[in-house]
């Protein structure tokens, strides 16, 4: 996936020219830990998003639709806290997601409408408002452009490591940056977004083309990772793009948009791959690999199906080399193909073919899935479609930390 003209940067969303965040300990709903984030653009910047499908939506998704749809994909920041999710909670939840984005307006001094808000955490609670607004004003007065790190940490919920990434690539005779952070953990099973994810660059892009790219690059990346089958009330992933690398403005269908749309999926697919790998309660990060399939969307929903698949989940924990939920579970998922047809490998060792086991090496298998990273691919010689998901094995922690979510 990676082109050779491109550097891995540190500094995830302040990477990319323009930018800068900051991480404060605002106590939400916890003392001794960052959760109030706040990422400002030095530029009025171009803005695309994608949010959750589920039909209970959180109070900032909605808010945040509304003011995307007042600026017409315009934005200057975005805030966000952790630990209270701030969904079902009726008008008083409204309020508080509009009153957020007029305390980072009022510090920034920007339009509230320009600011997009985002909440993760409890559902149900109401969130702490008189705490939350100082954190924010705290939090604009820190601003920083080695504040990206900080922001990751903040928008953590039960995560157990920081997701960032970042891309620098040549465009034309100029030098662009897309960086990231992203937070999730459980209630993954995205549909449009992941739990949330902030993407940055200082690319100069049209709003129809950012749009399009963010929605082609989600198709590819975070709606192919699964945790544990549930779609959050509160996915978001965000794109902002401020300009500052002076290049052309790129729209949909030029050469250099394409590099651009690719670099974009570098980044989201890092972060995918470090949401499923540190799924709650995972040991194991599960890429499945699906090819031969009649087209890219079906190879993407039978791929998305056997990581989903808790009989799969649990097999890999157990490193059980039980290929057969694996065809099983290809074969729930609604795409048409023919079972005499497929092979199943685990890593490098096939383990079916033409859909009938084989006789293979069960301590070689057994290695095989020890690993802390293990494909599964799945050939069903019926197409040129490929497509690829991530997810994790299930684990007796993932049990242990649901079971005391709240409390």
């Amino acid at each position: 996936m990676y082109d050779q003209k491109w550097k891995m940067v540190p500094g995830g969303i302040t990477a990319p020219k323009g930018f800068l965040a900051a991480g404060m300990a605002a106590e939400v709903r916890k003392r001794g830990r960052r959760d109030l984030a706040l990422l400002y653009s030095e530029a009025p910047a171009a803005a695309a998003a994608l949010f959750t499908q589920n039909q209970v939506q959180a109070a900032p998704v909605l808010v945040t639709r509304e003011h995307l749809m007042q600026t017409e994909g315009q934005a200057r920041a975005v805030v966000v806290n952790s630990g209270i999710a701030n969904a079902c909670t009726g008008e008083r939840g409204i309020a508080d997601a509009r009153r957020m984005a007029e305390v980072a307006g009022e510090a920034l001094k920007v339009p509230p409408q320009q600011v997009i808000v985002a909440s993760t955490g409890v559902i149900g609670e109401y969130l702490p408002m008189e705490k939350i607004e100082a954190g924010i004003r705290k939090a604009a007065l820190a601003l920083s452009v080695d504040g990206g790190g900080a922001a990751a940490e903040a928008i953590l919920t039960t995560d157990t490591t920081t997701k960032e990434c970042a891309i620098r690539l040549p465009l034309g005779d100029k030098e662009v940056t897309v960086g990231g952070i992203a937070k999730g953990s459980g209630m993954i099973h995205p549909n449009m977004a992941t739990m949330l994810a902030f993407i940055t660059t200082d690319a100069v892009v049209e709003v129809p083309a950012l749009q399009q790219a963010l929605r082609w690059a989600t198709d590819r990346s975070f709606n192919v990772i699964t945790v544990d089958g549930d779609t959050s009330t509160n996915d978001m992933v965000v794109l902002l793009a401020n300009g500052r690398a002076g290049n052309s403005p790129l729209t949909a269908g030029d050469p250099e948009f394409t590099l651009f749309r690719d670099a974009l999926l570098a980044v989201c697919v890092e972060l995918s791959k470090m949401i499923a790998s540190d799924g709650e309660g995972a040991s194991k990060l599960l890429e499945v690999r699906v090819k031969g399939a009649p087209g890219e969307a079906e190879a993407r929903k039978i791929a998305r199906a056997v990581a989903g698949s808790n009989l799969v989940k649990a097999a890999i924990f157990g490193e059980d080399a039980n290929w057969g939920r694996v065809l099983s579970a290809a074969g729930a998922c609604g795409v048409p193909f023919d079972p005499n047809l497929v092979d199943v490998f685990l890593g490098d060792l096939q383990v079916a073919a033409r859909g009938m086991g084989l006789a293979f090496d069960e301590e070689k298998a057994r290695s095989i899935l020890s690993q802390r990273e293990v494909t599964i691919t799945l050939d069903l010689h019926s197409g040129g479609g490929r497509g690829t998901a991530w997810g994790c094995d299930l684990s007796f922690d993932y049990v242990r930390i649901n079971a005391h979510y709240r409390t």
